[in-house]
């Protein structure tokens, strides 16, 4: 396969480079054009590279919170199901911080209910997860809504540039026409190109995101429930719930048995 694509580009080059290439066009748009071509280009780069890392955190936390709810609420303690997550875990951190804050409730001087203490800082705890989640999301935003604009820029310096050599050169033919300016209309299609997987990476992280901060909100209240109750209340999931009282058949009587009614005759 590489020796196919080097014979091919070796043909390409014995037969002479297109004059409506990007090469060309980067070349006929001078610095400018060059300069734009490879802000967009890094743009794009930055953007799926935000994209994979982000999916790969994303990921790592609902894996996360299926271990967590499959071994977590089993324990016996707190403490005990914190040494059941991961090191780097968000719910052993969100567990950790709460532990921590019962601890601290106790050294304060001024009077602090206990519920609003912990409630506090489960919510810092929560909030510094969410926004390492967040992290480069504003970058993808800004990369959405830029790059059009930017590779439009371009576009109108490659016009621009265009018609002051058909001017020049006196022929307003639109084979003479034609070219310049189709030239310079690929910087905004390349804008563009850089835009669309943007905004679209941008709206699917923001649902995830979003999907891990409700379960990590869930997961903080029932710590805090825990916590606020020195274990008595548990989620309804790590509960063992009552098996149902076996319904008894209705007793049926019959005439002439004790409560029966008898019929007349």
């Amino acid at each position: 396969m590489l020796t196919t694509i080097l014979a091919a580009a070796g043909a390409g080059a014995a037969q002479g480079e297109s004059p409506y290439s990007l090469q060309s066009a980067l070349r006929e748009g001078g610095l400018i054009s060059q300069t734009v071509f490879a802000i967009l280009v890094i743009m794009s780069i930055t953007s799926f590279y935000i994209l994979f890392s982000k999916l790969f955190e994303q990921q790592k936390i609902m894996n996360q919170a299926k271990r967590m709810r499959s071994s977590f609420w089993n324990s016996s303690s707190l403490r005990e199901g914190s040494a059941k997550l991961e090191q780097n875990s968000a719910y052993k951190q969100i567990v950790d911080d709460g532990l921590f804050a019962q601890e601290q409730h106790g050294k304060l001087t001024d009077p602090v209910e206990a519920h609003d203490w912990l409630h506090g800082s489960l919510a810092r705890s929560e909030a510094s997860i969410n926004s390492k989640l967040g992290g480069g999301l504003a970058f993808l935003a800004t990369v959405g809504s830029v790059s059009p604009f930017i590779g439009l820029f371009g576009t109108v310096i490659g016009i621009y540039r265009a018609l002051i050599k058909i001017g020049a050169s006196g022929s307003g033919s639109i084979d003479q026409v034609a070219g310049p300016v189709g030239e310079a209309l690929i910087m905004t299609a390349l804008g563009l190109v850089v835009a669309v997987p943007a905004v679209l990476a941008y709206n699917w992280l923001q649902r995830r995101n979003k999907s891990i901060a409700e379960e990590l909100s869930a997961f903080s209240n029932d710590v805090l429930g825990y916590l606020a109750s020195n274990g008595a209340v548990r989620p309804v999931a790590a509960t063992t719930k009552p098996a149902p009282a076996a319904v008894k058949p209705a007793a049926t009587t019959t005439a002439g048995q004790a409560g029966g009614v008898p019929k007349r005759s």
